[in-house]
């Protein structure tokens, strides 16, 4: 088996990008981690068992940013919300 059908690889690379996002927030390791994470789970429970490595990142890609969609829709920018900047650094 190679080791990118193994579900733990996964599971290893999913808590590597979520302590990177700990360490670098920018909300785009977490989107990561989670398709990582999802990918994984998906091995694990032999739903994905036997992919080969083109289909195992492709499923990563589509997991990934179907998770930093709705990670952005959850935190991101409201609608109408702007920024107000009370003085100006070169004053």
């Amino acid at each position: 088996m190679s080791w990118y059908n193994e579900w733990w690889v996964w599971m290893v690379a999913a808590l590597v990008l979520a302590i990177a996002e700990i360490l670098i927030p920018a909300w785009i390791f977490f989107g990561f981690a989670l398709g990582a994470l999802f990918l994984g789970a998906m091995i694990w429970m032999g739903i994905g068992a036997g992919m080969s490595l083109a289909w195992s990142l492709v499923i990563f890609a589509l997991f990934s940013l179907i998770a930093y969609v709705i990670l952005r829709q959850i935190f991101g920018v409201r609608r109408g919300q702007v920024k107000i900047w009370d003085r100006d650094i070169n004053d």
